[in-house]
């Protein structure tokens, strides 16, 4: 395929959508420099706009790329994708219009904000706030990758074309905060859903309709195997890796940033109710990596380089080009790149907005308000960070930092989740909870030489595969629930709580 027309539709979808952002600067730019108007866009998104930026940071380029990619490698346990962003709305409707309230009443724009505000303790709020920083870093790493996924496939040499994006993505973060990330989410949202419309009637027609799709695709690739004997095999791995996977995702500083934004509780319940829209076009995404094994993109010649250089994820990338016409390829690929700079620039301001309040505000003598000039230069750092990641080192470390980083941000579901609903967990044996966590997880991770998320567990003479962030969650609230008596005697009354019962209702 010739790739000049597709390559010039890509740029100017890609500079439109940038200029886009630093045009969204003017919207309320009176409140630009107050962290709460730069870092949550002064938490009046309407439901529609929500919709497209909670969206827009919880299924990213990395996803588009890489969900198809697990399906095209390794088959139907990539359809733990499913049932994982449904779970995950269930979660967003009963937590998180509770943590808008108190967040709300006392003026928190971080997760680490209400867990000090919540146990009176800095130390556990700095454990959470690092948390979430470390696990975002990778993340935004991989959203790099996706963009260089898609120029890679249009044939354009070198780093420069993604350099020169994310400099003018830290430019209009920078200048517009989060409203430039929720403007963009409405072209990236509705690009990707033509996409996937497209891609889902023209491919299956191509090949002769989903039936001759399946036929192609090897047995044991579209059902999971049946366990041996004395083993719960792939149902418990799916299983717990879906629900481990839907406790974490709001507990992201991007997606929680998405989430508290929201013009309040009434807003964040409709979008419970209406996201799962996105899950559908999760599924339909999830199919092309059928369709590209159906279609044998592998080993067409054309592609050899590309397979060679990304692996699984150019599955989507060469499914594309082999099928579609080329001026729409630039649509697709521009798509892509655009789900690559929302959550990207969400992200950064996330751990900015952390970063300002939680570390700079709490441990430096320019007081707790931490204000939006630090967390605009550090979300620079975190984009720059990101990016020298990328460049400097080889994406299998970037894959396993994140594989870690969900593990570890589970660890808070304690210090957040729970603690929206009770208090009677004591803040220390929350912090040893959360350190038994982190702990245990990293060392089965390196058990599994950090390339798998899922351990088998021996219990009682069975063999139990779990996602390993789910089983140290389990020892997480263990070691919390057995400590809080022990603290509780050792310091009563030590813990103060600045947020009331009537704060979340």
């Amino acid at each position: 395929m010739n790739t000049l027309l597709p390559t010039v539709i890509f740029f100017v979808l890609v500079a439109l959508v940038l200029g886009l952002g630093f045009a969204a600067a003017r919207f309320g730019g009176e409140k630009a420099n107050h962290i709460e108007e730069w870092g949550l866009g002064g938490r009046r998104f309407g439901t529609l706009l929500s919709w497209f930026l909670i969206g827009g940071d919880a299924y990213t380029a990395y996803t588009f790329i890489a969900i198809p990619a697990l399906m095209f490698g390794a088959g139907a346990i990539g359809f733990f994708a499913m049932p994982y962003t449904i779970v995950i709305y269930p979660i967003l409707y009963m937590v998180f219009p509770r943590l808008w309230r108190v967040a709300k009443a006392h003026g928190y724009i971080t997760g680490p904000e209400f867990v000090r505000g919540r146990y009176g303790n800095k130390w556990l709020a700095l454990a959470v706030g690092v948390t979430g920083i470390v696990a975002t870093m990778p993340y935004i790493a991989l959203q790099l990758v996706g963009m260089q996924t898609v120029i890679g496939a249009l044939g354009i040499p070198g780093h420069l074309p993604l350099v020169l994006a994310f400099l003018v993505l830290g430019g209009f973060t920078y200048t517009a905060g989060l409203k430039a990330p929720a403007v963009i989410s409405v072209v990236k949202d509705l690009l990707i859903y033509l996409t996937v419309l497209v891609a889902i009637i023209a491919i299956p027609a191509e090949l002769g309709g989903f039936g001759a799709i399946f036929a192609k695709v090897p047995a044991k690739m579209v059902l999971l195997a049946q366990p041996p004997a004395g083993s719960t095999g792939g149902f418990s791995a799916y299983g717990s890796l879906a629900l481990g996977s839907a406790l974490a995702l709001f507990l992201y500083p991007h997606t929680m940033t998405g989430v508290l934004s929201s013009a309040g509780p009434k807003v964040i319940k409709r979008n419970a109710v209406l996201l799962p829209a996105y899950s559908l076009m999760l599924g339909f995404l999830a199919l092309l990596g059928f369709m590209a094994i159906a279609m044998g993109v592998k080993t067409m010649p054309q592609f050899a380089a590309g397979f060679a250089h990304y692996g699984t994820s150019f599955a989507v990338p060469a499914l594309l080009m082999a099928t579609l016409p080329s001026w729409f390829v630039g649509v697709a690929f521009a798509a892509i790149a655009i789900g690559a700079l929302v959550p990207a620039s969400i992200m950064a301001i996330a751990a900015a907005n952390i970063f300002a309040r939680d570390i700079w505000g709490q441990f430096t003598q320019h007081g707790p308000d931490g204000g939006a000039k630090v967390a605009k230069l550090f979300s620079i750092l975190v984009i720059l960070g990101a990016l020298a990641f990328v460049l400097a080192l080889p994406l299998t470390f970037a894959v396993q930092l994140q594989l870690l980083g969900g593990m570890w941000l589970i660890q808070t579901v304690p210090a957040i989740m729970i603690s929206v609903f009770t208090r009677r967990l004591n803040g220390w044996a929350v912090l040893v909870g959360w350190a038994a966590g982190i702990g245990a997880a990293t060392w089965l991770a390196a058990l599994n030489h950090f390339a798998a998320a899922i351990w088998p567990f021996h219990v009682f003479g069975y063999t139990v595969p779990c996602y390993i962030a789910l089983a140290t969650l389990l020892l997480n609230l263990l070691v919390a629930w057995v400590l809080t008596p022990l603290f509780n005697a050792l310091a009563p009354g030590a813990e103060g709580d600045e947020t009331c019962a009537a704060d979340y209702v």
